[in-house]
């Protein structure tokens, strides 16, 4: 403290970046099934790429749903970008800024055509139609899918709704990217445009869900596996089976 100037100082206040997602103690359980999350913790940081594996039923796709606030759990907290999350409210905010790819582009696509599909959350973000519209063809362009434009989704390919389903999270431009099973139903050209996209985008974090992890190859830093409703951190990216 500096007495003559009447200044306080605090020399403990020290700046640091705050977690983007954090999960203390989670467990859930639906009815009949059992508990699936049991104390989960999860920690998601700045420049954090991970692959996110296990087997079916562990408790992937549950523990997207509960980081968006999808689905309450039974016990432990939820904290976005800093600040804890409890009712429908304190979620809105932060899914502006995390971007969740659903397991089956059929939740995701419900509009008329496929422009319109896309442009819908950047509308609802605010943007001009005019800008909404750019940023959509500029994303469906990197996923190599402008031709599909005016296309109904419900007429295209499960392969062709995945990566439209991906452009209308891509522009919606947001910090953090949880995607679930993005690769799944892809042709090998597809699968090299999604890592390709992925890899050169400006996230601040990226959790893939994979049956796949080796195709990821060097786009992820981290790897953790879900088991008996824990994560456990895998050392190698490569060095563990495909679930």
């Amino acid at each position: 403290m500096d007495s003559g100037s009447g200044i306080v100082f605090d020399f403990f206040a020290v700046e640091y970046e705050l977690s983007l997602i954090r999960l203390d103690n989670i467990s859930f359980g639906y009815p009949n099934c059992g508990q699936v999350l049991k104390g989960l913790d999860f920690v998601v940081e700045k420049g954090d790429r991970i692959a996110l594996t296990g087997g079916n039923g562990a408790g992937k796709t549950t523990l997207f749903h509960i980081i968006l606030g999808l689905l309450t759990p039974q016990s432990g907290r939820v904290l976005l970008f800093g600040k804890e999350c409890r009712e429908e409210e304190d979620f809105k905010e932060p899914r502006k800024k995390i971007g969740l790819l659903f397991q089956d582009p059929d939740d995701q696509l419900f509009s008329p055509s496929v422009i319109e599909d896309v442009s819908f959350g950047p509308l609802n973000l605010g943007m001009s139609r005019e800008d909404a519209l750019a940023v959509s063809r500029k994303w469906l362009d990197r996923l190599g899918i402008a031709h599909l434009e005016k296309r109904v989704p419900y007429e295209l390919s499960g392969g062709e709704k995945k990566l439209v389903a991906l452009a209308s999270i891509l522009a919606m431009e947001p910090r953090v990217l949880l995607l679930d099973e993005p690769m799944a139903g892809l042709e090998s050209q597809a699968i090299k445009r999604f890592l390709s996209t992925v890899e050169k985008g400006d996230f601040d974090a990226v959790v893939i869900i994979t049956h796949m992890p080796q195709m990821l190859g060097s786009l992820v830093n981290k790897k953790l596996r879900l088991e008996e409703g824990k994560l456990k951190e895998v050392l190698s990216p490569t060095d563990e089976p495909l679930c």
